[in-house]
């Protein structure tokens, strides 16, 4: 059966690391106050949508994120929450905790571009990817190829679950490289790539057995 899935993506709540400007990747930040309310708000707003499943990154703030808004959710019976690395953010390696700014700079500026917007606008968020990794001394962060290789097997994964029906709406929490990664690579050129995702903001993915579309983005209305 070609089975048609609808991903709510959720941006995780705000984090220490959000407020100080930091590299988060697949290090541990805890939700601020703000965070948890962030979590909270996306719980209501999506309190009344039907989840068959849900996914996060192994991440606290992840996890935390999702079992805050699942225990808003009026779904009968409650969806499962599985936890994988696949769904994490990217991996920055020796820029893990470094100012964004400054992780930036130098992974961008051999290549006159010394800030991630001007890498976004001259090339692109995988070609981001790409000179972090070029930059880091132990080559230990993601480049793009990497990083897809990984995140694909949790969209995988959510495909090949087989209690998933045609028509089902899973819960999948996010990260903010994450979900400006997925729009320039499914959004078709139609969203704002220089704009971070909202802290628990909503992004709607239509799921099919070989594709991804957009169906929203960065919602938190």
């Amino acid at each position: 059966m070609n089975k048609q899935i609808t991903l709510y993506l959720v941006r995780h709540g705000q984090t220490y690391f959000n407020i100080y400007n930091k590299l988060q990747g697949w290090s541990n930040s805890p939700l601020t106050d703000a965070g948890i309310a962030d979590a909270k708000g996306a719980g209501e707003r999506l309190k009344d949508v039907q989840f068959a499943a849900a996914y996060c990154s192994d991440t606290t703030r992840a996890e935390q994120t999702a079992r805050t808004i699942l225990a808003a959710n009026l779904s009968q019976p409650s969806a499962d929450l599985t936890s994988s690395h696949f769904f994490r953010e990217e991996f920055y390696g020796y820029y893990e905790g470094t100012d964004m700014a400054q992780a930036w700079y130098v992974a961008g500026a051999p290549h006159g571009v010394p800030s991630f917007k001007a890498i976004e606008e001259k090339y692109s968020i995988g070609q981001a990817k790409d000179f972090l990794k070029e930059a880091d001394p132990f080559r230990q962060a993601e480049n793009n190829e990497e990083y897809w290789a990984r995140v694909d097997q949790g969209f995988n994964m959510i495909r090949q679950n087989p209690i998933l029906k045609d028509g089902d709406n899973v819960l999948v929490i996010s990260h903010g490289n994450t979900l400006l990664s997925l729009m320039e690579r499914y959004g078709q050129g139609k969203y704002d790539l220089s704009v971070r995702p909202a802290n628990g903001s909503v992004t709607k993915l239509s799921l099919t057995p070989d594709d991804i579309k957009v169906l929203s983005y960065n919602q938190k209305d």
